[in-house]
């Protein structure tokens, strides 16, 4: 892994990155304007875009900085057997269970204070529970991907993996809420 702590080292290895991220982050614009028909009719919806991406960004980028010092400790391999990275991996989905839930009924709340609840709490909850848990998943993998690429690529992790994680959760936040509205609303 490379040391070189110099404005142009690290321009020459974040902005190519940089430049990767904007145009995926577009990505998720495009499908958030084919969603936005669906989002104004049903305002709870509405409310967990953002929260659900959010959340999901947040849980990968946790797991994302606990891979990264494991890495720089030297105590991270990339087997399926590694006690660590299968319990950050188990935490992120638990913490997920426990969060989404709370999001979906916040969102419903929300949207029954303003007056504006077009669907049950329940269809609220099951988008948000399964699109929560499927992000959870979707996290966890592009974390390790991601952690595992810096080191191939003999990137430092702390620099390369959470801005990665965090902007494919985005669009992959958009995307997933989108399918999960598709069957369940």
């Amino acid at each position: 892994m490379s040391t070189t702590w110099t404005v142009r080292a690290i321009t020459r290895a974040m902005l190519p990155l940089l430049l990767c991220l904007t145009l995926v982050e577009i990505g998720s614009g495009l499908v958030l304007g084919k969603f936005e028909t669906t989002l104004l009719r049903y305002p709870s919806l509405l409310v967990l875009v953002p929260v659900t991406i959010g959340t999901a960004g947040n849980l990968g980028s946790i797991l994302a900085a606990r891979l990264s010092t494991a890495f720089h400790l030297g105590t991270l391999s990339f087997a399926l057997d590694d006690d660590a990275l299968v319990g950050n991996a188990l935490a992120t989905i638990a913490l997920a269970a426990s969060i989404f839930p709370l999001v979906g009924l916040g969102a419903w709340g929300l949207s029954a204070l303003t007056g504006s609840t077009a669907l049950s709490p329940w269809t609220v909850l099951t988008v948000s529970l399964v699109s929560g848990l499927s992000l959870a998943v979707l996290a966890v993998v592009v974390a390790v991907v991601a952690t595992y690429a810096a080191y191939r690529f003999e990137l430092d992790p702390d620099d390369v993996v959470i801005p990665v994680v965090t902007n494919t959760c985005d669009v992959l936040g958009v995307v997933v809420l989108y399918l999960s509205v598709l069957v369940f609303v």
